[in-house]
C-alpha cells in the first residue's frame, strides 16, 4: 500500500510505503531515490503489523522501488501507480507524484 500526503505550503510530498509481509522477519524498501540501497522498514503493532517507511520527496517526480523481505525475497506493491521493466528481467513498482 502506498499513501501520498501533499502539503499546500511545501514543495515536497510525504510518501508512506507499507507492506503486509506475513511470515517475514524483516523488510526493506529498495529504491532509485537511495541508489538502490535497502532502507529498513519498521513494523507496527508490536511486531505483528505491516512494515512501514515514510519518505519526504520533491513534489514533481517518481520513485522506482521494490520491497526486499528477509534479505532474499523481492516483492512489488499491488498499489503502485505503474510497473516499469528493469535490467534484471522483472518489473519495478513505480509511485508517481506531481506532473
Amino acid at each position: 500500500m502506498i499513501t501520498k500526503r501533499f502539503f499546500k505550503t511545501r514543495d515536497d510530498v510525504e510518501v508512506t510505503f507499507q507492506i503486509d509481509a506475513h511470515g517475514a522477519e524483516s523488510a526493506a524498501l529498495v529504491a532509485d531515490i537511495h541508489d538502490w540501497r535497502p532502507q529498513p522498514m519498521t513494523r507496527s503493532a508490536r511486531g505483528r503489523g505491516p512494515f512501514r517507511l515514510k519518505l519526504r520527496v520533491p513534489r514533481d517526480g517518481s520513485i522506482q522501488f521494490r520491497y526486499l523481505l528477509d534479505g532474499v525475497r523481492w516483492e512489488n506493491d499491488d498499489a503502485a501507480d505503474a510497473y516499469w521493466p528493469n535490467a534484471l528481467g522483472t518489473d519495478n513498482s513505480v509511485v508517481v507524484f506531481g506532473g
